[in-house]
């Protein structure tokens, strides 16, 4: 598939070679923000950079106050990486006006299709929350993950796709969206023992573009405040806490919504073989103490969008999520 998408005040790109177009949607004069990885499979959109930053690892916030001042006064930031870069990316843009995002995703975390990230630490009283006005989304780039790593990917997107139609601002085109995308992460997947080394990567780069679209307007839930809290809390990495979480949090979230998420158990059976070939069927696979579940538990029955999934779990229900996904 194959396709140039104008929605509202963005152009989205997506298709085998997409990154072919990027001279004439990019143009020459943007500041590059990106990894050593990611730098390396397009050299042509570095050469054309008027800057280029290297985004490390650590906490997006953090990040972005870091790299502030750096990025100077540029019209336009271009992440290429993962979605650790691209939320830096937007959270930048935010913080000045007339400054617009641009996104060329390696990974499956679809931030490229959201206006979802958080304010650079010490702007976060005046920063606007901005989603990219150019995404270019190629699949070879997109999906170029590891098998390991892409399986802990699509779990991200899959989570996406899970919570949206279920908000409280769930809606109808969005809802559909996201049911496609589980559908393309579904037979993306063979299942395990056919043949473990094949994956639809070009059906998870569209799926992941779909669930970005679909959890951008019914924003997060029970499932990302799990998974973020126990990356930041507890320190696992993005993809892995997704993956390890979601069994949990979709039979919650089918409690919630009698018939509406799971009534069959397929998608907790999708959930389970992502997080096992992502080496994270369960929450210490990850490095993550078990005495450190006590303070995710603290910190996520403080995030607002709880709300965003009534009934609002309280602390001790969260904390038993994280002991089941253990």
């Amino acid at each position: 598939m194959n396709f140039t998408w104008q929605d509202g005040e963005r152009t989205i790109r997506f298709g085998r070679g997409a990154i072919a177009d990027a001279p004439g949607l990019l143009g020459d004069k943007y500041t590059l923000l990106t990894t050593e990885r990611a730098e390396a499979a397009v050299p042509d959109v570095v050469a054309r950079a008027h800057a280029v930053h290297h985004v490390g690892p650590g906490l997006v916030d953090e990040l972005a106050a870091d790299l502030h001042g750096a990025v100077g006064s540029a019209k336009l930031l271009v992440a290429l990486g993962g979605g650790r870069v691209v939320d830096v990316a937007k959270a930048l843009a935010g913080t000045r006006d007339g400054v617009r995002a641009a996104a060329i995703p390696t990974t499956l975390s679809a931030a490229e299709m959201t206006r979802i990230h958080r304010k650079p630490a010490g702007h976060e009283a005046t920063a606007r929350s901005v989603r990219a006005a150019i995404v270019i989304n190629d699949p070879d780039l997109s999906a170029s993950q590891p098998v390991s790593e892409l399986a802990a990917s699509s779990a991200n997107a899959l989570a996406h796709a899970v919570e949206a139609p279920v908000t409280i601002f769930a809606s109808t085109v969005p809802t559909l969206a996201a049911r496609e995308a589980i559908r393309l992460i579904d037979v993306a997947w063979l299942v395990e023992g056919e043949d473990p080394s094949y994956v639809g990567r070009e059906q998870l780069a569209h799926a992941a573009l779909l669930s970005g679209y679909g959890i951008d307007a019914a924003r997060y839930g029970l499932s990302h405040v799990l998974s973020q809290t126990l990356v930041r809390v507890g320190g696992a990495g993005h993809g892995q806490a997704n993956a390890a979480v979601l069994p949990v949090a979709i039979a919650a979230l089918e409690r919630r919504n009698p018939g509406r998420v799971d009534p069959d158990g397929t998608l907790t059976e999708l959930a389970r073989r992502l997080a096992r070939r992502a080496g994270a069927d369960g929450i210490r696979r990850l490095g993550v103490p078990e005495e450190r579940l006590d303070a995710c538990a603290d910190a996520a029955a403080q995030r607002p969008d709880l709300a965003f999934t009534p009934p609002v779990a309280d602390r001790d229900e969260l904390r038993a999520l994280y002991a089941e996904a253990w």
